[in-house]
């Protein structure tokens, strides 16, 4: 028996050591991350990861005083601090702005998968309790900054989503979505709430976020749910209405599956020139690094976007089977990559804002940042052009950038985007707990000499 518990000892010691080397070695990206971008990314073939590449920034929080790097042209500061893992954001129409304080409910993954999971959760900066708050900012005198913070609503499941249709206020926790009474002005809500769908959080629960968005007519809720594993591995009982964009008819509770093959979809928003609905998705990995792009789309119904069979259309994942060759010919190219293991989650749409013509009509993508690309990609927010039909173009353009230091070490990671009520920029920061506000230079002295006393007669 001892023999037994020592040969035992000597395997899991080696396979320590062996993936540690590997994890130290990792796949080296052979393609500047550009390429990995735009309307026709180069797709190239792919390496097959036995471990995946880990390499993570440190999370290492800002100083007092330090800051992202904004574009030419504009400025950043601080529009709110000292929040606890700040995401989603929902700007009302009193300009009060609503942020999910949230983080991943308890890791259930067992094994190696979830010691790994939860050591870069730890490593990154995640590894702590959600807050399961949503808190509402005010900022009462219209200067950049946040005056008052109030706890809105509390003892949530992991809350990201949040959209107000009339006087209902629809939050989604990570497993259903509630409906709470909101009048404009209201600082906390006490109310119960009401369940208006429920969502699939079948453990290991990967992918946790669920993030909402209204039709314009009010009508129904869009609701982006990610996939319970990288490519179903975890069984495809288990993903169920995930992967998906889901839909559900406010007037009769109704869900549907809306759009699928969507391994993580998170930002949902409305381009307004052609009013169709886009998300950002963030694909698989282990294929090294650079595959597979992560991507902006429009979100069509009754489309599929290939996952977990394809990616970019017809592209074979060699893990997956069956192949599933077939279902090749109903799948949709994805519009545009924003580069590989770039990790995109908010995402907005530009138009008339207060960023200036360069960055005046297209999407803003706030790049979450790589754990398993060497060298890291994202770590940033871009800004996508869109021609006057609708469709992006180019390649994406640096917004705010300056998240990782010399050493590699996170002072921060891009979460989500909102515009405040002047047209200005908020970005949330769940590692620097910090809302950076992003405007534009000349708008900001164009004010400041406007409150300027003028000079004696």
């Amino acid at each position: 028996m001892l023999k037994h518990f020592r040969n035992i000892s000597i395997l899991v010691i080696l396979i320590v050591i062996g993936a540690g080397y590997y994890f130290t070695r990792g796949d080296t990206a052979r393609l500047p991350l550009e390429a990995t971008t735009g309307v026709k990314p180069e797709i190239t073939n792919v390496r097959t990861e036995k471990f995946p590449t880990i390499n993570i920034a440190e999370a290492s929080p800002w100083e007092a005083d330090q800051s992202p790097v904004a574009a030419d042209g504009l400025k950043v500061e601080r529009f709110a601090e000292g929040l606890d893992h700040p995401r989603s954001m929902l700007r009302l129409p009193n300009g009060d702005i609503l942020v999910a304080e949230t983080n991943s409910p308890p890791r259930t993954n067992s094994g190696i998968e979830g010691w790994i999971m939860r050591n870069l959760m730890s490593k990154a900066g995640a590894g702590t309790a959600s807050a399961n708050r949503i808190s509402l900012l005010r900022d009462t005198d219209a200067d950049g900054k946040v005056d008052e913070k109030f706890a809105f609503l509390e003892n949530l499941n992991s809350p990201f989503g949040m959209v107000l249709v009339n006087d209902l206020l629809y939050v989604a926790n990570t497993n259903n979505v509630m409906a709470y009474p909101y009048a404009t002005g209201d600082t906390n809500i006490t109310a119960e709430g009401r369940k208006v769908a429920n969502l699939n959080a079948r453990a290991p629960n990967n992918h946790w976020t669920r993030n909402l968005i209204a039709s314009p007519d009010g009508k129904y809720l869009f609701i982006a749910v990610g996939s319970n594993s990288n490519i179903g591995e975890n069984g495809m009982d288990s993903e169920k209405e995930r992967a998906a964009v889901l839909r559900v008819e406010l007037a009769t509770n109704n869900k549907i599956v809306y759009s699928d093959g969507l391994r993580n979809p998170v930002g949902l928003a409305y381009e307004p020139t052609s009013g169709k609905l886009w998300t950002v998705v963030n694909e698989r990995d282990m294929l090294g690094s650079d595959m597979v792009p992560d991507y902006l789309t429009e979100v069509l119904f009754a489309s599929h976007y290939g996952w977990p069979w394809h990616f970019w259309r017809g592209h074979i994942d060699p893990r997956v089977e069956p192949k599933n060759l077939d279902h090749r010919q109903y799948e949709r190219r994805p519009d545009y990559a924003l580069g590989a293991h770039v990790a995109p989650l908010g995402l907005a749409f530009s138009h008339g804002q207060a960023l200036g013509a360069a960055f005046d009509s297209g999407a803003v993508v706030a790049r979450h940042g790589s754990w398993n690309r060497k060298p890291l990609s994202g770590y940033d927010v871009v800004y996508v052009a869109f021609d006057g039909k609708g469709k992006p173009q180019g390649k994406p353009q640096m917004l705010l950038s300056g998240f990782v230091d010399k050493e590699d070490k996170a002072r921060g990671r891009p979460t989500m985007v909102e515009f405040d009520q002047s047209g200005a920029l908020l970005v949330s920061d769940d590692v620097g707990g910090i809302i950076w506000r992003v405007s534009q230079k000349r708008a900001a002295q164009t004010r400041a000499k406007a409150t300027e006393a003028p000079p004696a007669s």
